[in-house]
């Protein structure tokens, strides 16, 4: 009776292993059909992943089937949702545990992740590539390169920056989590088949320091991205003038049948749009509230601007709000790692926006100081650019409007156009 109990393990771990690589080999088998599909693997929002899904929407416009896995928890580009060549598979996300110390739960949140992502990558259908974003690599790293490994798969990593710099923002560059997560994303990372990266800087650096050849693919406006038109604008800002009296106009038309909001007026008889006389200026900066936006430089800034207007300079009120239409851009991503650059900077660019950004290592990869935006180091460089800026503004002739001319005449590269002459070229040669 013992030895039979002694035995039974062993059957059993017998039995898994069997099952195990008669699973391989059904997919090995079926690779002929994986040499169009690719599965994303985001271990992230995928409605916050915009670049992921453009690799996505860039894989299916040439050809392949795409298994996007991620957390669903904002909602993806419509085009996504409505192509039948992308299946979105929603990951589960661990919530946080208010039991043991933060360690336990991170290391809990770990098996748990590893766990799910495999079982949930196994169970889909055989793959060329499986193409991860990192960060987060912890532990989709070694999950994706373990199934690919199985089923005969080649990983691709996109680098967009360090996890471990980001978790380094939060506990300390010496905690031990940390010096953990850089020990695994360096030694994994020379896992992948090919690797991509978001600047020449984190390029290099990978090189030097982790040993990794990686191919630059920089972040592109989508084609959805362009200056909006004014009577769009218009429309824009009635709506919400219906809940934001600063959009509201400050004096109402002499004609009723007007429209008129704080920025733009539609005259009655012709219906033509065009700027109010004395307006103010609008500025936005968009954020997704981390830990590498430090958004007092900018209230610290406007401060300084308000006082500038009370000392009596001839300078226009300001709108400021985090998403829309406007005049300038202001990004305060710091990059926790200094070799990224951020995304909505691309985007205000695609809209033909100037920017004001804040300054870090690689952000001239981007912005090009005096050309197409300023760089600016703290509050009070930043509260002097945009003095000059609106000093005269609206005037056709100011810096601003010379900067969106800049931004027009540059004939910015989209990302359907960028993706096809950099990352395709290594897929289908792979």
């Amino acid at each position: 009776m013992a030895a039979f109990c002694v035995a039974l393990p062993a059957v059993a771990a017998s039995l898994l292993l069997l099952l195990l690589l008669l699973l391989v080999s059904w997919k090995r088998w079926r690779g002929a059909r994986a040499k169009r599909h690719v599965l994303i693997v985001v271990l992230g929002d995928v409605g916050r992943s915009p670049r992921m899904q453009y690799h996505a929407l860039s894989f299916v416009q040439s050809g392949f089937a795409v298994t996007l896995l991620g957390f669903c928890n904002s909602r993806p580009y419509e085009e996504l949702l409505q192509n039948s060549r992308i299946q979105i598979v929603s990951l589960t996300e661990l919530q946080k545990l208010p039991v043991g110390p933060y360690i336990f739960q991170y290391g809990l949140k770990v098996v748990f992740q590893s766990v799910h992502l495999l079982w949930k990558l196994i169970c889909r259908e055989p793959a060329a590539y499986i193409f991860l974003q990192n960060p987060p690599g912890l532990p989709a790293i070694a999950v994706c390169w373990f199934v690919g490994f199985l089923c005969g798969s080649k990983l691709i990593i996109d680098w967009h920056n360090y996890g471990y710099t980001i978790m380094g923002l939060v506990h300390g560059p010496s905690h031990c989590l940390v010096l953990l997560a850089k020990w695994y994303e360096k030694l994994c990372g020379r896992l992948s088949h090919l690797n991509l990266c978001v600047t020449n800087s984190m390029r290099e650096d990978l090189a030097e320091n982790w040993s990794i050849k990686a191919v630059t693919v920089y972040d592109k406006p989508a084609s959805f991205f362009k200056e909006t038109p004014l009577d769009l604008q218009h429309q824009l800002f009635m709506k919400l003038g219906c809940t934001y009296p600063a959009f509201k106009a400050r004096l109402e038309p002499l004609d009723l049948a007007t429209e008129r909001s704080a920025f733009t007026e539609r005259d009655a008889q012709s219906g033509v749009v065009t700027h109010l006389r004395g307006r103010p200026a609008l500025l936005i900066s968009s954020t997704s509230w981390t830990e590498d936006e430090d958004f007092s430089i900018l209230l610290a800034a406007l401060e300084k601007f308000e006082q500038l207007i009370l000392d009596g300079e001839s300078l226009p009120s300001l709108v400021c709000v985090i998403t829309g239409s406007a005049d300038l851009g202001v990004c305060l991503h710091k990059s926790s790692s200094g070799l990224d650059l951020p995304m909505k900077v691309v985007d205000m660019f695609g809209c033909c926006l100037p920017v004001c950004a804040v300054k870090f290592r690689s952000l001239q990869e981007l912005v090009k100081h005096e050309e197409n935006g300023l760089v600016f180091e703290d509050a009070e460089e930043l509260a002097g650019q945009l003095q000059m800026l609106f000093s005269k503004f609206p005037d056709p002739a100011g810096k601003l409007n010379q900067f969106r001319k800049n931004l027009r005449e540059s004939e910015q590269l989209r990302w359907d156009e960028s993706w096809k002459q950099t990352v395709l070229p290594l897929v289908m040669d792979t």
